[in-house]
């Protein structure tokens, strides 16, 4: 596992312990998951791709089911 070390403006560290706080978790947890989260989101343009090749093979994948 690696560690990484953040500076954070103060008025920004303060409102990401109150945000953790909202959660019950630590500052270093919400960021942990909110890190996780945004990694695991899919690309922008791969997301597009998927669509415009679902809207194009809409019809046979309708009569394949």
């Amino acid at each position: 596992m690696t560690t990484f070390t953040v500076q954070l403006e103060d008025t920004k560290a303060d409102a990401l312990r109150e945000k953790a706080l909202r959660y019950g978790l630590r500052p270093e947890q919400f960021l942990t998951a909110s890190v996780e989260e945004l990694i695991g989101q899919p690309e922008p343009d791969f997301e597009q791709a998927a669509r415009r090749v679902l809207s194009k093979n809409q019809e046979l994948y309708r009569r394949l089911a």
